[in-house]
């Protein structure tokens, strides 16, 4: 069953978004949230059982397409079959991302270390890449990317250097799009998220281990309020920005020392 759709006013007009990662937890909720605003939504994932369930909340306005997003062949391929079937893009959402095992830096491998930089980093790139040239082009020309950037961006955990590496540098990726998108009525922005719920962060709801080495159980919060801080930046006119926002579980062991 589909968690109920974020209260937000629904578009007057066709829009067309792009989410990644969109099979499931953050991308699942915000393409949902899309769709039930008004959107439609190219949902894009390796997993294509994966994208019809979240398709499944809307399919009159869902448009699956698996893809894996670190491959160039793959990411173009995705974008032409947005421009075909939609004629123009407004919005992309760079969700997909992927972790390493949670291992001392010396014991990890080179293999796990790019696949993450592949799919966090590069994969942000070519889609980010590829939306600026549809955006440049359609009439009328611009649109907004925003990037999910974790509180990741900000802080790391304890053997996390592969996802904290590509999450600080999806801030200056965003920073950089976000300055060369000016002339093309391009926004973008980023949105850093801590401890939403979802599976991949259900561990945190049994213990995780902290900077000081203690086992801690930390607050979640509903995906949902993800959901709903997307869409108010993706209703933003192009005249505004939100260039960063951070929405966590707000009693999260993020603000402070420790």
């Amino acid at each position: 069953m589909s968690a109920a759709a974020p209260s937000s006013p629904a578009v007057s007009s066709p829009r067309y978004a792009l989410v990644t990662g969109a099979g499931s937890g953050i991308g699942r909720a915000c393409a949902q949230a899309l769709m039930h605003a008004g959107w439609t939504v190219a949902l894009v994932g390796r997993r294509e059982a994966a994208l019809t369930e979240t398709a499944a909340a809307a399919p009159e306005r869902a448009l699956v397409l698996a893809g894996d997003v670190s491959r160039p062949e793959a990411v173009r391929e995705i974008f032409a079959a947005v421009e075909q079937r939609f004629g123009r893009l407004d919005l992309l959402f760079n969700n997909a991302g992927l972790s390493a095992p949670a291992v001392p830096v010396d014991e990890l491998s080179f293999e796990q270390w790019q696949a993450v930089v592949d799919v966090n980093l590069s994969g942000s790139f070519l889609c980010a890449q590829a939306a600026f040239a549809l955006m440049k082009r359609q009439n009328p020309r611009g649109g907004r990317i925003i990037n999910n950037g974790s509180i990741s961006a900000y802080a790391p955990r304890p053997n996390s250097a592969p996802y904290t590496a590509t999450k600080h540098a999806i801030s200056g990726l965003s920073k950089a799009l976000a300055l060369d998108g000016r002339a093309f009525d391009i926004a973008v922005g980023q949105l850093d998220i801590g401890n939403a719920l979802t599976e991949m962060a259900r561990p945190m709801t049994q213990g995780v281990r902290q900077a000081n080495g203690q086992i801690a159980v930390e607050p979640t919060m509903d995906v949902q309020h993800v959901a709903e801080a997307l869409l108010h930046m993706a209703s933003l006119p192009l005249s505004a920005n939100v260039l960063n926002m951070t929405v966590m579980a707000t009693s999260m062991p993020f603000v402070g020392r420790g």
